[in-house]
């Protein structure tokens, strides 16, 4: 069986209100400037069968910025990890060289936790 592709209304089949006005929601939400970003690094081995990463998290804006970010990231690294839901996870311990390429972008409220 073919999975039903999901439509443009967001759920929204039917309504009896007749002064219904259907607004769309805002989808992507605006990339802030490096120097506006907040950007946390800890390390974490939570749910990783005891292997350690580092973790960046708060950062704001659109999946496409914060894959590239993951990437640069990880290419300075060396090592793999991932981006998504707003984190961003580097495999090992690399809070220095993660704030070093973040100071190196413009990123200066970055901070280290724990």
């Amino acid at each position: 069986m073919k999975k039903k592709q999901p439509s443009s209304g967001n759920g929204i089949v039917f309504s009896t209100n007749p002064s219904f006005q259907w607004e769309p929601e805002e989808a992507a939400q605006a990339t802030l400037p490096p120097a506006q970003q907040e950007l946390r690094i800890q390390l974490d081995k939570k749910q990783r069968a005891g292997k350690v990463v580092t973790l960046i998290t708060g950062f704001v804006g659109a999946d496409v910025d914060l894959e590239a970010l993951g990437k640069t990231l990880r290419n300075f690294c060396g090592t793999g990890g991932s981006s998504k839901d707003g984190l961003i996870l580097v495999q090992g311990d690399q809070r220095e060289k993660v704030l070093q390429c973040l100071q190196k972008k413009g990123y200066t409220k970055t901070k280290k936790i724990g």
